[in-house]
């Protein structure tokens, strides 16, 4: 059967796994790139960890702060600065194809690394692609497995960001890793098709039926079904809460716990934080924009209950924390997802990162609060694990 799509592969892919992001603003990447799937490769790729950052680095920015992040942290706004160094064309003004192509923060944090001699520990997760049956075709899956410990292990089911549209799991390979590393969970990070090439709802259903085989076929991940939990960055975010709520509509296995980061789940472009952090970077207000145009078929497909999905039923959720950060557009519809869920008797939480901005998860090897960020994360879906 006809794949689905081909996924993305990266120029980068060494740097993605090195800085310790994931991304909104681009990998390099072509649709129709060659495949690398055995477990030599991808392990040599991503054999870098994220668990621990370079203390005694005193990163100083070469500027002041700009106007739209007066808050920014000194190694926030090193990374910031390196990216506007590398010379990208804001994706907002390119097709697809071409914003695919632009400088991201992983190329960002990898050259901030370089600058200040930076170094990581070998990886204590091993790492291999799968190719995995979805509805239409096939998609790929990336399976971290814990070097220590016994199976079968807690699984973590990860979707990265990217809008939609851009991304795929080389971007956001050091999230995954980190949370396999902290946690002693097997990650499945999943990708999924995007838009334009496939408009609304195809990443949303490829990622279910991820989710629906992960459930199935967890005894050959060495992993234990009965203990799941769902992980999600920006777009990630988004698909994650609406696999909880389609596990809960069709009666099947619902996650123990979720963590929504800096989540993609309301349509108010106007709201408090995208008028304050309009022209923060990496992500804005323009590039939202530039993402609803390229994954909905309309404007009004916006209003889904799946793309805003605080006006979804949330009632029966598992317990949710979110994490938000301070200088990003998305801050906003954070903590109005943190209310919904708790007028619907949901056990959720919102922790709110100041001075970073928007991608600030997957930087641990070079800011304390996604370091922090992580073990807050870890330690919520470990106790939910041991309950």
């Amino acid at each position: 059967m006809k794949t689905l799509f081909t996924q993305l592969q990266s120029k980068r892919i060494v740097a993605a796994s090195v800085a310790g992001i994931f991304m909104f603003s681009i990998l390099s990447c072509s649709e129709h790139a060659e495949k690398k799937t055995t477990t030599e490769v991808i392990q040599k790729e991503t054999k870098d960890s994220i668990v621990k950052e370079n203390k005694k680095k005193d990163l100083k920015p070469a500027g002041e702060a700009p106007e739209w992040g007066k808050s920014m942290t000194p190694e926030m706004l090193v990374v910031i600065e390196k990216l506007k160094s590398l010379g990208g064309k804001p994706i907002e003004t390119l097709d697809a194809k071409e914003a695919r192509q632009q400088p991201t923060p992983a190329d960002a944090v990898l050259a901030v690394m370089k600058d200040y001699d930076m170094t990581m520990p070998p990886a204590l997760c091993d790492t291999v692609n799968k190719q995995i049956p979805v509805t239409g075709g096939t998609t790929t899956i990336r399976i971290y497995t814990p070097k220590q410990g016994t199976a079968p292990y807690p699984v973590i089911v990860y979707y990265h960001g990217g809008g939609f549209v851009i991304a795929d799991l080389d971007a956001y390979g050091a999230s995954a890793q980190s949370l396999c590393e902290q946690s002693g969970a097997v990650v499945v990070s999943v990708e999924y098709p995007k838009g334009p090439e496939h408009k609304f709802p195809a990443a949303h259903n490829v990622c279910f039926d991820a989710y629906k085989w992960i459930i199935k076929n967890a005894a050959s991940l060495n992993a234990d079904a009965s203990k799941i939990a769902l992980v999600g960055e920006s777009a990630g975010g988004n698909i994650a809460i609406n696999v909880s709520i389609l596990a809960r509509d069709k009666k099947i296995q619902m996650p123990l716990y979720e963590v929504l980061i800096y989540p993609v789940v309301n349509n108010d472009l106007n709201a408090e934080s995208y008028v304050t952090y309009a022209a923060a970077k990496p992500l804005n207000k323009p590039m939202m924009e530039w993402f609803v145009k390229n994954y909905l078929n309309t404007p009004k497909q916006s209003e889904d209950p799946r793309i805003s999905v605080v006006r979804a039923n949330l009632n029966g959720l598992p317990p949710t924390l979110i994490i938000g950060a301070e200088i990003d557009p998305l801050q906003s519809e954070g903590e109005l997802l943190n209310k919904k869920l708790k007028d619907a008797k949901v056990d959720s939480q919102y922790e709110l990162y100041k001075g970073v901005t928007h991608e600030f998860f997957g930087m641990a090897a070079v800011i304390p609060q996604a370091k922090d960020a992580q073990a807050l994360a870890v330690k919520k879906i470990k106790a939910a694990f041991d309950k």
